[in-house]
């Protein structure tokens, strides 16, 4: 291998980043002006360099206007809205700034007309940036829940079938505001199974969960609801447009990036410098720790047996894990990654030859603002010979902790996309 293991790892997450950056892809994608307004609306944390791409590519005499919704921190730098706004609000509980702006983007939906065209710029992360309550929920209604979701364990997928029926945009509403207008939506993927509907909680898409399958998941996982939102759901009152709506009829959406093209240009990377590449699954799923263990026991594999792969190689996988925190249990310094990265490096002990860098690819794990770690085979070591405890680490989900003395953490500030977990296990 002609680079170190640490130079190879890092190059790979920039590649899986930069092929899912919208200036690469958006334009493409972008249909002629149409008779009447175009009308742009999103939210995501890759929505500041999704309204750059549209306001680049877009006519310079074609009528363009709207409103999109980011991440604090996460506009380019560079970057200054001339025909677009771009309003900048928190990721992952929502506040008082998204909650404005996405009122005000709902009204911008109003008064549409079958000549107009709306554009929406849809990302992972819009579902907390994008926080309008359904009527009769309060803010502080929506970001209790939001916290607990958060700690609970549940997947994306279940806590985005929460959060559009507690909205008053998400789940399709959005579109259907839009009515009789087009809407096109383009949307970068950073949910397992690039379901549209899970991604940003589909504000444009038709939603086939209902308001007793949101009911359902807070019992599964213990997640209190305020009284408003439990009457809001056990009366079907806060149901979301389903498929078939006729309000929905002929929209389009284009997905841009999903974390699976992510992982493709990474393996072709890695091909590059002569390392076989073998990608898992772009929709893996579960406890962050225990995912860590569980491609420990496959790397070891490689790594003494030589199966199911030969060395050397690089294993690679994507898709979003969790950490569940116990009610009353302080948060500690980490995320998803740093998590999976521990639980990792207590599974394989130091083995020789395996190294792994796992990441988030909007640049920032959990709190940030480290976008997540490296792992060596002498980690476990150096850290002990700092005074460190790995396992009491990792059972206060304070995995950041960890490799920060090390000097491991991975910070690269925000990316500008999100195709959410990137992990690499080089094997040599």
């Amino acid at each position: 291998m002609s680079v170190a293991p640490r130079t190879l790892l890092n190059q790979l997450y920039d590649v899986a980043v930069a092929s899912a950056l919208p200036d690469r892809l958006l334009a493409a994608k972008l249909p002629p002006p149409p008779r009447g307004r175009t009308l742009v609306l999103g939210a995501g944390k890759a929505g500041g360099s999704m309204a750059q791409a549209l306001e680049a590519a877009w006519p310079v005499d074609a009528p363009l206007s709207g409103l999109v919704i980011t991440r604090y921190g996460h506009v380019p730098p560079g970057y200054r809205p001339r025909r677009l706004e771009v309003v900048e609000a928190a990721h992952p509980v929502p506040d008082g700034n998204g909650l404005a702006a996405s009122g005000k983007l709902l009204e911008q939906a109003q008064g549409l007309t079958a000549d107009d065209l709306v554009i929406c710029l849809i990302s992972g992360g819009g579902s907390a940036l994008m926080s309008l309550p359904a009527p009769g929920l309060t803010l502080p209604d929506k970001q209790a829940v939001n916290r607990a979701l958060l700690h609970s364990g549940a997947t994306i997928a279940e806590m985005n079938c929460v959060r559009k029926h507690l909205s008053a945009i998400k789940g399709g509403r959005l579109a259907a505001a839009c009515a009789p207008a087009r809407v096109l939506t383009l949307t970068i993927s950073d949910v397992p199974g690039d379901l549209p509907e899970v991604i940003a909680s589909g504000p444009t898409v038709a939603d086939a969960t209902s308001c007793a399958d949101a009911l359902a998941i807070c019992r599964r996982y213990r997640v209190e609801l305020p009284p408003a939102a439990r009457a809001g759901l056990e009366s079907e009152d806060f149901e979301t447009p389903k498929p078939g709506d006729p309000r929905l009829a002929g929209h389009a959406l284009v997905m841009l990036a999903t974390p699976q093209l992510s992982l493709e240009a990474a393996a072709e990377a890695a091909r590059v410098q002569g390392i076989a590449a073998h990608i898992l699954s772009d929709e893996i799923e579960g406890e962050s720790s225990v995912v860590g263990g569980m491609h420990a026991a496959l790397a070891r594999a490689v790594a003494r047996h030589g199966q199911p792969f030969a060395k050397p190689c690089v294993l690679l996988s994507g898709g979003e894990t969790t950490v569940t925190v116990d009610a009353g249990q302080p948060a500690g310094r980490g995320g998803r990654a740093t998590e999976f990265l521990l639980g990792c490096a207590l599974a394989l002990q130091g083995e020789p030859g395996v190294h792994a860098l796992a990441a988030d690819t909007d640049g920032i794990d959990g709190v940030g603002p480290h976008a997540g770690a490296l792992l060596t085979p002498t980690s476990l070591a150096r850290a002990r010979a700092l005074g460190l405890n790995p396992q009491a680490l990792l059972d206060a989900h304070d995995s950041a902790s960890f490799f920060a003395p090390l000097g491991d953490l991975l910070v690269s500030g925000p990316s500008f996309t999100n195709v959410n977990d990137f992990r690499a296990l080089l094997i040599v």
